[in-house]
């Protein structure tokens, strides 16, 4: 049987680690700083499988070795930012974490296909993969899988039709700077520009860059978790079953659309292998005026992380 651990054992650590029971195909463990807390979640999990029909091994632990030999890691640790934290401290903590995380899968688990979702999400991955060393096929980010479907849920609630109808594409940075593309979207086959006006796109489009602030505004405390974790457990599935499955996914660009040497949100051919390909779309101008923009915010992440580590 597949292994995949999760490092995090917060609100989408746990969630993707209840997605991932669920699918019955993976031992799963859970790996947290805190004492107690990814022991107390796995246990609850493993009481719940009578009645959710699962029957697969779930390990809560704070020792990074129950990671061994995991085919898939999937990097949630991470703080949100606290009052009087600004943004630098927010980003060296975050920053701390992720490499303490990957010298431990460097370590325990050297194979593995390393899924990033902790913010600020394409600084993270890029931290990631230089600190692991991993080819940039088995270092990639989960944002534009959670970026499009928000996109597809937005649409389909427009339209009154079934959400699994709607395909999109959303390109970029994971934040405010995204691009959704609706030459790309459909709708049963119908491209999204027969169905709905260029101003009823661009309200959508609009809604799925501030989809995660909105969430936020509702809770007052913490964000969304249960959309993050479907979509990163989507990206385990696409590996573990080597579905060569086209979605949009951070990767390591080196070339590609024009950028090299950062992580941004593009389609690529997820399967074993991790990131197996990365299709280059034709952009209009205006599209990719917007990608070169959401590219300058991810530059500017990585400015502050070499900040950061030149001390």
């Amino acid at each position: 049987m597949h292994k995949v651990s999760v490092i995090g054992a917060g609100n989408v650590g746990a969630t993707a680690a209840y997605y991932l029971a669920a699918k019955n195909f993976a031992e799963v463990v859970m790996v947290d700083v805190v004492p107690g807390l990814p022991q107390g979640k796995a246990l609850d999990f493993l009481h719940a499988s009578p009645s959710r029909g699962y029957n697969v091994k779930i390990v809560g632990t704070n020792d990074y070795a129950a990671i061994a030999d995991s085919d898939v890691v999937v990097h949630t640790a991470g703080i949100a930012r606290k009052p009087g934290m600004d943004r630098m401290d927010l980003l060296r903590t975050n920053v701390g974490i992720a490499k303490t995380a990957a010298e431990n899968i460097v370590r325990h688990a050297p194979q593995a296909v390393v899924i990033v979702v902790s913010n600020p999400l394409d600084v993270i991955a890029m931290v990631m993969a230089r600190a692991t060393g991993f080819p940039r096929e088995r270092v990639v980010g989960m944002a534009g899988i959670l970026d499009s479907t928000r996109f597809c849920f937005f649409i389909a609630e427009k339209l009154g039709v079934l959400p699994g109808d709607v395909s999109a594409m959303v390109l970029g940075g994971h934040g405010d700077s995204m691009v959704p593309v609706s030459k790309y979207t459909t709708v049963a086959g119908f491209p999204l520009d027969e169905l709905l006006s260029e101003e009823e796109i661009r309200k959508l489009s609009d809604r799925t860059r501030t989809g995660g602030a909105e969430v936020i505004n509702y809770l007052k405390t913490g964000s969304a978790y249960y959309a993050p974790a479907a979509s990163a457990v989507e990206m385990v599935e696409a590996v573990l079953k080597d579905e060569k499955r086209v979605a949009p996914a951070s990767a390591l660009l080196q070339g590609e659309y024009g950028y090299r040497d950062l992580y941004l949100g593009v389609p690529v051919l997820l399967g074993a292998g991790g990131v197996e390909k990365i299709y280059e779309l034709p952009l209009s101008t205006e599209e990719k005026t917007a990608l070169d923009k959401s590219v300058l915010a991810v530059q500017k992440g990585l400015t502050d992380l070499a900040e950061i580590e030149a001390g």
